[in-house]
């Protein structure tokens, strides 16, 4: 104890490049209230805007089903095929949304409660390259697929998972049914499946039931997977993405519609006016799914935030897609809707500018009250690239903040009384019984980061977190072991892929 004071606590650890992975609760609550960037009468000025986008412009929307939907609900289309909404039949709609959504996997213990105040962290989605420091940056493959959903199971803090990267070595009519494989086979967590066509999106669910043990019936009761529907912003639903949204309103599946809306390209320059548009992209969007099916589980998805005005490139993690990723809670909230945000950056490598990026991309989502965190680990390059060490950084941060959400009681225990009589005036509080009972649990432990001395993390080689975070996800991998699967469900799930290979997997225009 002697040596630890005179250290101050900084005694060398033997963790770095460990892959000792803390058991943290499952099922996580903010415990915060959300920080507002607008009063209640701007956002409502927001609001009576977006209706007045979809009152006057409307949406142009490609799909002719989803046109014929929003027809026999009264929102007509005209011959560019825009649809333009009355506010009343539209607020009524998307208040058939439920304001908590429930996602169930096989593993009870794994599912997730989005909306109120629960949340629950995804990892990074939809990115063509992966990179590490070892084979630098490449088209992503099956097998770093597989090699992200098994980091994704290994950690606890990541409650969903999102489609990682794209495996590029696998034809597009079949790259469907590998994910969806890879996902039943390594992991028990809620998953992401693409909406890309009625087809890929019925062969995919397929899996899913049979992973589950799950009837159709049974399956729209309970769901227990997402995607995410992108509106083509400005003002535009396609036809890929209308297919989304009517098939997991039928399944009974979570549809998050998300615009992609970039300040000063896509959307207006200010912000208010980015997120008008915003507003009235998910509306419409959230409201189709529940004219297909009322109480369909549907999340406002917030992703507005601005460009380079120099480059035209997107920016992220700056303050003002902080001040929207607040505003777009507060939007969500006024339609009792749950609520999703991202973990981005813009940084091409996984250094200091995609820590400090990220970490304010991950205050201004959270502490705006989002319930699904998607790109939560693993984004690099704007989205471009999955980062095997930018995972492992990111898991410091979501675990830091897991440990932030943890309840601190206030009791006699708590209030040290004992250990404060135990000492004596300018002692210290080492080696009193209380510490010793609490040292173990007491503080956050890290992942990745280093609290050794200059002296001994310079005679430990001088690994930096970049380097640390290699040597992590590597152990991590080697140590992996696959969750169980019923033998029977997994020869099912085996049987359906080969079926839905051979009859040449999925017309993705279907």
């Amino acid at each position: 104890m002697a040596e630890a004071a005179r250290r101050l606590g900084r005694r060398p650890r033997k963790r770095t490049g460990s892959s000792c992975i803390p058991k943290l609760p499952r099922i996580l609550r903010n415990p915060y209230p959300p920080i507002a960037q607008f009063s209640d009468d701007e956002i409502e000025a927001i609001h009576l805007t977006s209706l007045q986008i979809l009152e006057e412009i409307g949406i142009k929307v490609l799909n002719r089903e989803a046109r014929s939907i929003y027809a026999k609900a009264g929102f007509k289309a005209d011959a560019e095929a825009v649809v333009r909404f009355d506010r009343d039949g539209l607020l009524a709609a998307v208040g058939k949304a439920p304001a908590l959504v429930e996602l169930q996997t096989r593993n009870p213990a794994r599912r997730v409660r989005l909306g109120e105040n629960y949340v629950a962290f995804c990892t990074v989605g939809g990115t063509p390259n992966v990179s590490d420091m070892d084979l630098g940056r490449r088209p992503g493959t099956l097998e770093d697929f597989r090699n992200l959903m098994r980091l994704a199971q290994a950690y606890d803090v990541v409650h969903m998972l999102a489609p990682a990267t794209e495996p590029l070595d696998i034809a597009v009519p079949l790259r469907h049914l590998h994910m969806t494989r890879a996902i039943v086979e390594l992991t028990d967590k809620v998953p992401f499946i693409y909406s890309r066509g009625h087809q890929a999106v019925s062969q995919s669910l397929a899996i899913m039931r049979a992973a589950n043990g799950l009837d159709e019936e049974g399956f729209q009761r309970a769901p227990c997977c997402y995607t995410v529907v992108n509106a083509n912003s400005p003002l535009q639903l396609d036809d890929t993405m209308c297919k989304g949204i009517i098939d997991f309103a039928r399944f009974g599946q979570l549809m998050i519609l998300t615009p992609f809306t970039l300040a000063g390209a896509m959307a207006p320059i200010t912000l208010p006016g980015a997120l008008a548009q915003q507003n009235a992209e998910a509306l419409a969007g959230i409201a189709l799914s529940q004219l297909v099916r009322p109480g369909a589980p549907a999340a406002y998805g917030g992703f507005t935030s601005n460009v380079d005005m120099k480059s035209g490139a997107p920016a992220f993690g700056t303050p003002e897609y902080v001040k929207a990723a607040f505003a777009s809670g507060q939007l969500a909230r006024r339609y009792k809707l749950p609520f999703r945000s991202s973990n981005v950056n813009a940084s091409n490598a996984p250094d200091a500018q995609s820590a400090y990026e990220s970490q304010m991309s991950l205050w201004g989502a959270l502490m705006g009250g989002c319930n699904i965190l998607l790109h939560g680990a693993g984004w690099l390059e704007g989205g471009l690239t999955a980062s095997f060490e930018k995972f492992i950084i990111d898991v410091e941060m979501l675990q830091m903040f897991e440990s932030l959400f943890q309840p601190v009681a206030v009791d006699q225990e708590n209030l040290a009384m004992e250990a404060l009589r135990e000492i004596k005036p300018g002692g210290h509080y080492f080696g009193t019984a209380h510490t010793l009972r609490h040292y173990t649990t007491a503080f956050y432990s890290p992942l990745l980061s280093d609290w050794r001395n200059f002296e001994s993390w310079q005679e430990g080689g001088s690994p930096d977190a970049t380097r640390r975070a290699n040597a992590i996800w590597k152990k991590t991998l080697a140590d992996f072991e696959a969750p169980p699967l019923d033998p029977a469900r997994l020869e099912e799930v085996g049987a359906l892929c080969r079926r839905f290979e051979a009859e040449g997997g999925a017309d993705l225009d279907e």
